[in-house]
């Protein structure tokens, strides 16, 4: 396969390369994820030569509603946030961290069906945020959360791009997700609570709190869903690039293979690979095996996944912060999912 690559393919293969290594190599590109992202997108359309009104007119317009909700979230948690503080503190003295965190991760997980992953990720910002946890412990429980938001999402065609696909590929009906593979996704989601809680109670008690200065102005807020929507609009510049790559060797190999070869999705949009992989040709294990495996690997590092944008974008946290927690928990998914569905 390689030896037979065209010269943009080869192209491509370095762009994606670089999208991996670059933000864990230099910290100028990882404090400007989302300019570093766009430049990456358009380099990426130029090499395969894709460049259309189509796919410029999506990319002006696909992230206003992300953008929007993000920004009206931001000022309504910003108007809202003391009696929010004043709620989650009462909710405290009355139950366990722990049973908190394990609650927020579950409840979030399985309202993003409904509600949209946008907004879980806006609500868990500021649950974790008014946690006042040790860094540490804010950056694993906000990464896992993540992980849990996406799971729950693809339980309906109403929670994320990637369920919407899938639903109208298939032809299926509103519940086709949800009939077919709940059964996956609601045990990862409560298992993420439980990992994140054993964890949690295993923390050195020595680590001192942190306050996090969570009151935002009104210019951070705006300039916030502006990034949201730069980094949107990098995402579907990189899908539309590869398309090619996608559409050539991709979706040609054998399920098992596809299941590994999606990890890609963890700095592509996973909806992309989704419109070009999923079809009703497919077997239920083919497509149960590229779902797990785009839901999965999402959550791995920031790009991979809209509530991880929005998470790390507002708790400034890093991508090689994401990566160590996201990449171990991914892996780990990973191989637990590819051994079940060998088996179910």
């Amino acid at each position: 396969m390689f030896f037979s690559l065209q010269l943009f393919e080869w192209g491509l293969l370095i762009l994606l390369l670089l999208v991996f290594v670059l933000p864990f190599s230099s910290k100028k590109i990882e404090h400007n994820l989302e300019i570093f992202l766009f430049v990456m997108g358009v380099l990426a359309l130029s090499i395969s030569g894709l460049w259309s009104k189509e796919i410029v007119h999506e990319a002006w317009v696909e992230p206003i509603p992300i953008s929007a909700v993000v920004l009206i979230a931001g000022m309504a948690f910003k108007w809202g946030r003391k009696k929010l503080e004043k709620g989650v503190s009462q909710l405290l003295t009355m139950i366990p961290t722990a049973l908190f965190v394990f609650l927020l991760i579950v409840v979030l997980g399985l309202l993003s069906s409904v509600i949209t992953a946008i907004v879980a990720s806006l609500i868990l910002v500021e649950l974790v945020i008014l946690l006042k946890v040790p860094r540490r412990q804010l950056v694993q429980v906000t990464v896992v959360a993540c992980f849990s938001i996406g799971f729950g999402a693809a339980l309906t065609p109403v929670g994320e791009p990637l369920s919407t696909i899938v639903v109208s590929k298939m032809d299926a009906d509103f519940w086709y997700l949800f009939r077919n593979f709940s059964y996956l996704i609601i045990p990862a989601i409560v298992a993420l609570g439980l990992f994140v809680v054993f964890f949690h109670a295993r923390k050195s008690q020595k680590e001192e709190k942190v306050s996090w200065q969570s009151e935002d102005s009104t210019k951070a807020v705006f300039i916030r869903a502006i990034k949201v929507y730069f980094f949107v609009m990098a995402l579907i510049f990189l899908g539309g690039g590869y398309k090619p790559l996608i559409d050539t060797y991709l979706i040609t190999l054998s399920s098992k293979i596809l299941f590994w070869m999606n990890m890609s999705s963890a700095a592509l949009d996973n909806a992309t690979l989704a419109a070009a992989e999923i079809s009703p040709a497919l077997s239920a294990e083919q497509i149960k095996s590229i779902l797990m495996a785009l839901l999965i690997s999402g959550g791995m590092l920031i790009p991979g996944n809209i509530p991880n944008i929005i998470a790390a974008n507002k708790l400034k946290i890093t991508s090689k912060e994401w990566a160590r927690v996201g990449v171990p928990l991914g892996l780990l998914m990973m191989v637990i999912y590819f051994l079940l569905l060998e088996v179910f």
